[in-house]
């Protein structure tokens, strides 16, 4: 991957509408040789899709927290069955598996506190091998969604 290619990324990563031929301007290169670039960096894996981001107010939902999960055990098939579950939460919007303690760590969005409150209850603390979930509140996002640097 050359300094064009990471050019190019930028690019679709602040507008991902762009045409190929209003991606070439940008870049300045001619549309052919821009749009086979765009093509291998599809193929490599480098860009793995394109989509809407969608403001979660806009959708209902005005909440926000972040997990942290501690499994109690951290075997396999434990490991396998918790990452299994919480992928089938639509309200975790973001997981990650971390090195140390905790374990996970969740974005979750809700429509309210309320809402948290019975997906703590009743999806969260009941997923396979947790021993303990600790919660914070997201007060306001100060980077939110900021494109890969260079």
């Amino acid at each position: 991957m050359d300094a064009l290619d990471r050019k190019i990324l930028t690019e679709l990563q602040l507008d991902g509408r762009l045409t190929v031929t209003e991606l070439a301007a940008r870049v300045k290169l001619s549309i052919s040789p821009c749009h086979r670039r765009l093509r291998d960096l599809e193929r490599e894996g480098a860009i793995r899709g394109y989509r809407a981001v969608v403001d979660p107010a806009a959708v209902g939902l005005n909440f926000e927290a972040l997990v942290f999960v501690t499994l109690g055990w951290e075997d396999r098939d434990t490991v396998s069955s918790f990452e299994e579950a919480v992928a089938a939460v639509p309200h975790v919007i973001q997981a990650q598996r971390l090195f140390g303690e905790p374990d996970y760590l969740l974005r979750v969005a809700t429509a309210d506190l309320s809402a948290f409150q019975r997906l703590y209850d009743q999806r969260l603390a009941t997923l396979p091998g947790v021993q303990r979930l600790t919660s914070t509140l997201v007060m306001k996002h100060v980077v939110d969604d900021r494109p890969l640097p260079e």
